[in-house]
């Protein structure tokens, strides 16, 4: 799952007629490889956050200030049918969350869109025989505007989403990374958005630096060693993992984890991002793969 990727594949897509010239970019050797990055999002409120987390965010997008656009799978958009992939000029933001402090519904991420970008996204996943579609009218969810919020506060760089397969396999998602992985080479980052450990019912909300619970520290820690092995295969057998479901009752916010990796190159390193938990229970699990 991205180890077995000829490099000369990605060059040639970065020569490809199509988003390179929307973008500004020339020759494939004319711009680095943009970054593919995994963000554990965690609460909404971190959108009104100014701690470690965030900060770390912020180095993140300082460190690919030369990226062009940002293609994003985020845990919270799921859909029956054909991928979508939002293709509007000036996406709006959606407040999918409840019960919250007013000041977080009150915040604006003002981003530009990417609708050459997103034709193109369409046409390779079609191309690949993944069905998808354009979609004008969807905006970005609380898991792509939070993180890039504080990643690039600038709202300059334009943002694709890209749905993922409701109940998709790891091996489906991460397909989705390798089918778009050539867009790196065109200066597109690609990011998953998602949490390693989320169980909604086993956090505590009273507390943000609550002491992490041994089950949630274990799943954690799987991850983290097959990662620096880079075990991706191993990896999408998430369920031989210590706590597995306890860790995930349902799936959703591991499966970018695999979009990211589908878009892994054989020479990218792992650069950690950030390391830690929140509530006790909620890894906040970041890092970045870069050429």
């Amino acid at each position: 799952m991205g180890d077995g990727l000829d490099r000369r594949e990605v060059l040639q897509g970065a020569a490809a007629v199509g988003v390179a010239g929307a973008l500004g970019v020339g020759q494939a050797g004319s711009r680095a490889v943009a970054p593919a990055v995994f963000v554990s999002h965690g609460s909404p409120m971190v959108a009104l956050d100014s701690d470690d987390y965030p900060k770390a965010l912020k180095a993140l997008g300082d460190s690919a200030a030369a990226a062009r656009a940002l293609v994003m799978v985020s845990a919270h958009w799921e859909t029956e049918g054909e991928v979508r992939v939002t293709a509007s000029a000036r996406p709006p933001l959606i407040y999918d969350f409840y019960g919250f402090p007013e000041p977080l519904y009150r915040l604006k991420y003002e981003a530009p869109g990417a609708p050459e970008l997103a034709r193109d996204v369409v046409a390779r996943l079609k191309d690949a025989g993944l069905p998808a579609v354009p979609d004008a009218e969807r905006g970005l969810d609380h898991g792509t505007w939070v993180p890039l919020l504080h990643a690039f506060p600038q709202a300059t760089l334009p943002v694709v989403q890209v749905s993922m397969p409701l109940g998709a396999s790891p091996a489906e998602v991460s397909r989705m990374g390798e089918v778009l992985r050539p867009l790196r080479a065109q200066g597109v980052l690609l990011m998953g958005s998602g949490g390693i450990v989320h169980n909604l019912r086993r956090l505590n909300f009273h507390e943000k630096n609550a002491s992490v619970e041994p089950w949630a520290q274990a799943f954690d820690g799987w991850i983290a060693q097959k990662l620096e092995a880079r075990d991706f295969s191993g990896l999408q057998k998430w369920l031989d993992a210590p706590n597995a479901r306890l860790a995930h009752p349902r799936a959703e916010h591991l499966m970018p984890l695999y979009f990211t990796l589908g878009a892994a190159l054989p020479e990218d390193r792992l650069t950690p991002v950030f390391e830690g938990f929140h509530h006790g229970t909620l890894s906040m699990r970041s890092f970045a793969l870069r050429a």
